[in-house]
């Protein structure tokens, strides 16, 4: 019911999409007690101040990236892991970056359980993104900036592609930025969303 009344009869048509969205168990990555409502068609929160994105968000942000089986993806916010895990079903490798301790852990024994073998976590700064593996593919973010990081742009090679949710609490946009083979960029917006903050690292 989820993908028929969700995801296909809001516009997603990628069928490998679609596949991966109905192979990944969502309950997986929810709190224990939110698994009775795993496949509603919203966001829930997994404690920290984060949230698992709503299936279609999730779908519609994949679909978006036009993800390729040879393709590495660095992911910013890991969170619950379930971004990754739809990645994972689609790409070569998914590196991804997560700013609090428990939810990266919480993230990788989860994705290791699973049998995931293609998601690489670290834990840091998504605003640095992870460098040592650039470039990349295709970047995505879970979480909303005031402003694209431009070590994010920088990690994302000529020909890639970055969708991302930015903007303030209250007026965010989803946007999808092409990087042509010149290193200049092409940014449009696809619709409002409402994600929470992405966090830089404290610095002393």
């Amino acid at each position: 019911m989820l993908i028929e009344e969700h995801i296909e009869k809001r516009g997603i048509r990628d069928p490998n999409v679609i596949r991966a969205v109905r192979t990944v168990p969502r309950h997986e990555f929810v709190p224990s007690y939110l698994r009775s409502e795993a496949y509603d068609d919203r966001p829930l929160g997994i404690g920290y101040g984060a949230t698992i994105s709503q299936p279609f968000i999730v779908a519609a942000m994949t679909e978006l990236l036009q993800p390729d089986p040879g393709d590495m993806v660095l992911e910013i916010g890991t969170g619950s892991g379930y971004q990754a895990a739809v990645l994972a079903e689609l790409v070569h490798a998914v590196y991804s970056v997560e700013i609090v301790p428990e939810l990266a852990d919480s993230a990788a024994a989860t994705l290791h359980r699973l049998g995931y073998r293609n998601v690489f976590i670290r834990l840091g700064d998504g605003y640095q993104g992870w460098p040592e593996h650039a470039p990349y593919d295709k970047v995505i973010l879970t979480a909303a900036p005031h402003e694209l990081p431009q070590a994010l742009l920088e990690q994302l090679r000529p020909g890639g592609r970055l969708v991302a949710p930015v903007g303030l609490p209250d007026d965010q946009q989803l946007l999808v930025v092409e990087k042509d083979r010149f290193g200049e960029y092409l940014r449009r917006v696809i619709f409002a969303v409402s994600f929470v903050p992405m966090v830089p690292a404290t610095r002393n």
